[in-house]
C-alpha cells in the first residue's frame, strides 16, 4: 500500500485496521491518519481510536483482504474497490461528530477546542458558532429508567440519560495500570495536569511486577511519585491486580473509568477507556460518553449442586447462542451485547466480590459497561471492610493520604444513610434475556479459543489437559480455598502443570496462614506473585501448543501461549482437571464438588478487613 501513497490496511473477517498513521510534524510519538474497519469494534478500542484521531468504522469486513486498495467515502457510507464503482460494503458512522474528531486530531482536542471556542465567543459577546457538529441528545421522556441510566444521570446532575444521548458524567473513580500507565502519564503531561479533578485516581503495577523488564523497573520507580504528586493513590509492585484493589475504593451508584477493559465496577458503573481518555477523566473529572443501550439479563431459580458462579458467567453467552442473539462464527457475527450495557438482576444478596465475577466478564461480551442490582446488605458489609483497608493503607505509608481520607469520609457518610438507586419496572431495554438457574445442572466452559464459544462440560468431556491456571481478576480467595481442598485429596505430583496466582497480597497472606500454600507446594504447583500472571500473556507463558484449563478472563488465540488451546472454566473445575489430567465427566466432577460442599460456608468467605487481625485494630 505505501507504494500507492495511501494508508495501508490489513484485514480479517472480524476487524480491519490501518497502520499507525503518519507522523505529526514537531510532535514526538504522536501519529494521525489511521483508519479501522471492523464488523464489531469493542467499546474500549473504539474509544481509543476516537481519542487518537483515527476513523473507526463498523462495517462488514468479510470481503476485505490483505493488500486491497480501497476508497472510503465517509459521507456516503461506502467502501469501494479503488478506481471502480464496485461497492465492497456500506456503513453508517456511529456519530457524525467522528468527522470533527478526525479533523481535530482526536476527541479530546475537539472537546477542549470546542469548549475554548465557546467561551471565547461568549467573552466577545458573539453568538454560539454553528461550525461544529454537535453531539446528539435525546429529549423524549421514557416510561422508566434502567439502573445504568439512573447512575449516569446522577453523575450528570439529572434523573437519567437516554440511550443515544451525549453526556459528560462526573468521574468519581479512575484506575490506571502499568502497561498503559506510562502512556497515561504522557497524556497527562500534554494536558498540563498538575492535580487530578477526579475524586480518586489509582495506579497499579499488576501486569509487569512478576517479571519486569528494565523499562518496567523504571516505570515502577518513577510512576508512583508522578501519580501521588497529582493527588492520586499509587499501589506498589507485588500488591496485586488493579481491579481487586480499585473495587474496594468504590462508592455505590457512582461512575468511573479505567485503562483496562476489565474495569467493570461491581457497585456503580464504569466505562473502560484507553490511556488518553483515562488521562482526560483523571485531569478534568468528567468523561465524554454517548450513552449506550442496555441488555437486561435476569436470573431466577436456585443454583444447583456443583454449579459455580463462573458457570453462571458462561451461561450468559450460552443462553444468547440458544436465542440466536450471539454467534461464534466470525462471518456475519451477531453479538447483542456488543457496545451495549449489560444489566444483571436476580442476585440481591450476592457478595460484592462475587458480583465482580459477573461484571468483569462483561468485557468478554464486548459490552460498554455493566451494572449488578445488589441490595444494601452486601454493599454495607463491603464498605465497612473497605474503610478499614484504606485506613490500613494510610498507616502503611501509601499516598496520596488526602485522597484516601476523602474517600473514607465519603464511604462513612454513605454508611450513615445507605440508599441505592433501583431500575424502574417500566424501564426499556434493547433485549431481555431470562436465565433459569434450575436448568443449569453442570459446568459451562468456553472452548478454545473464543470466550463466546460456551459449551456444557458433557460436550467436551475427556479432553486431555496439559496445564492449568488458577488466577486473574476473575478469582477471589474462595476459589483458592476450594481448589486447595480438592488438591489436598491428591497424593503425589499432579499429571499437569499447575499455576496459582492470587489476585492480591492480602489473599496470598491469608492463604499462607490457612495452610493452602503448603497444599499447593505438595502437589508441585507453581505459585506466582499476586497479579495478572498468565492472564495477560505478556510475561510467563504456557508451553507451546498445550491444552489448558484456565480461570483467566479470555482465551483469545496465542494469548496464554503460542498455539495454546485454552478452556475457560471455574477454579473448581480447573482443580479437578489438574488432578485428573483431563476434562472430567459430569458425574466425576459432581463427586469432587461434594468435597467442597461439606463446608462451603467456610470456603467461600471473603476478606472483611474489619474482622481480620492486623487490620481490625485500625
Amino acid at each position: 500500500m505505501p507504494q500507492h501513497g495511501r494508508s495501508g490496511l490489513w484485514a480479517r473477517p472480524l476487524q480491519l485496521c490501518g497502520p499507525s498513521g503518519a507522523d505529526i510534524p514537531n510532535v514526538p510519538n504522536k501519529r494521525t491518519g489511521s483508519v479501522c474497519i471492523g464488523t464489531k469494534i469493542a467499546p474500549i478500542f473504539f474509544n481509543t481510536m476516537e481519542d487518537a484521531g483515527a476513523l473507526p468504522i463498523e462495517a462488514d469486513a468479510a470481503d476485505l483482504a490483505m493488500g486491497d486498495v480501497i476508497d472510503i467515502y465517509p459521507y456516503k457510507g461506502e467502501i469501494k474497490r479503488h478506481g471502480t464503482d464496485e461497492i465492497i460494503t456500506t456503513f453508517q458512522l456511529k456519530t457524525e461528530v467522528l468527522l470533527d474528531e478526525v479533523q481535530a486530531g482526536g476527541r479530546i482536542p475537539l472537546i477542549i477546542g470546542r469548549g475554548l471556542t465557546g467561551r471565547a465567543r461568549e467573552s466577545l459577546k458573539l453568538p454560539p458558532g454553528d461550525f461544529f457538529r454537535m453531539p446528539h441528545s435525546e429529549t423524549r421522556k421514557p416510561k422508566g429508567w434502567s439502573l445504568a441510566q439512573k447512575m449516569v444521570g446522577r453523575a450528570c446532575g439529572v434523573e437519567g440519560v437516554l440511550p443515544g444521548s451525549y453526556c459528560e458524567p462526573k468521574m468519581t473513580t479512575v484506575g490506571s495500570q502499568d502497561t498503559t500507565g506510562p502512556m497515561t502519564r504522557d497524556e497527562l503531561k500534554d494536558l498540563a495536569c498538575l492535580g487530578f479533578s477526579a475524586d480518586l485516581v489509582m495506579q497499579s503495577f499488576c501486569h509487569t511486577a512478576a517479571y519486569p523488564k528494565p523499562i518496567d523497573v523504571v516505570t515502577h520507580h518513577t510512576l508512583p511519585d508522578f501519580i501521588r504528586d497529582r493527588g492520586g493513590v499509587s499501589l506498589r509492585p507485588g500488591d496485586g491486580i488493579i481491579h481487586s484493589w480499585l473495587n474496594r475504593m468504590l462508592l455505590p451508584d457512582t461512575v468511573g473509568t479505567g485503562g483496562d477493559s476489565h474495569t467493570r465496577f461491581p457497585i456503580g458503573i464504569s466505562f473502560p477507556a484507553g490511556s488518553g481518555l483515562v488521562a482526560f477523566a483523571a485531569a478534568t473529572g468528567v468523561m465524554p460518553l454517548d450513552m449506550p443501550e442496555s441488555v437486561l439479563v435476569r436470573f431466577s431459580g436456585q443454583m444447583q449442586p456443583g454449579v459455580t458462579l463462573r458457570d453462571l458467567v458462561h451461561s450468559i453467552p450460552h443462553k444468547a447462542i440458544e436465542m440466536g442473539l450471539l454467534t461464534v462464527e466470525k462471518k456475519g457475527k451477531k453479538n447483542v451485547f456488543s457496545g451495549r450495557i449489560l444489566e444483571i438482576e436476580g442476585f440481591p444478596l450476592m457478595k460484592c466480590e462475587q458480583a465482580f465475577e459477573l461484571s468483569d466478564a462483561s468485557a468478554e461480551r464486548s459490552s460498554a459497561g455493566c451494572t449488578i442490582a445488589l441490595g444494601q446488605e452486601p454493599i454495607i458489609e463491603y464498605l465497612k471492610s473497605n474503610v478499614v483497608m484504606l485506613k490500613w493503607m494510610i498507616s502503611e505509608g501509601y499516598g496520596d493520604v488526602r485522597s484516601m481520607k476523602r474517600r473514607i469520609a465519603n464511604m462513612e457518610a454513605w454508611l450513615e444513610k445507605p440508599t441505592l438507586l433501583k431500575a424502574d419496572a417500566e424501564a426499556e431495554y434493547h433485549t431481555t434475556i431470562e436465565i433459569d438457574l434450575n436448568k443449569i445442572t453442570e459446568p459451562i466452559l468456553c472452548a478454545p479459543n473464543d470466550p463466546d464459544d460456551a459449551r456444557t462440560l458433557s460436550s467436551v468431556t475427556g479432553q486431555k489437559i496439559d496445564e492449568v491456571f488458577i488466577g486473574s481478576c476473575m478469582t477471589n480467595i474462595g476459589h483458592f480455598r476450594a481448589a486447595g481442598k480438592l488438591l489436598d485429596t491428591h497424593d503425589g505430583q499432579l499429571p499437569t502443570k499447575l499455576w496459582v496466582a492470587p489476585p492480591t497480597k492480602m489473599d496470598e497472606a491469608k492463604l499462607i496462614e490457612e495452610g493452602f500454600y503448603g497444599i499447593y507446594g505438595k502437589v508441585g504447583a507453581r505459585t506466582e506473585l499476586p497479579g495478572c500472571s498468565l492472564c495477560m500473556g505478556n510475561q510467563a507463558r504456557v508451553a507451546d501448543n498445550s491444552t489448558v484449563v484456565s480461570t483467566s478472563t479470555r482465551n483469545f488465540p496465542n494469548r496464554l501461549g503460542r498455539g495454546a488451546n485454552v478452556y475457560l472454566a471455574s477454579a473448581e473445575l480447573a482443580a479437578v482437571a489438574a488432578i485428573t489430567g483431563k476434562l472430567p465427566t459430569k458425574d466425576e466432577y459432581l463427586q469432587y464438588s461434594k468435597i467442597i460442599a461439606k463446608d462451603a460456608d467456610k470456603t467461600y468467605t471473603y476478606l472483611n478487613f474489619n474482622e481480620v487481625g492486623a487490620f481490625s485494630v485500625l
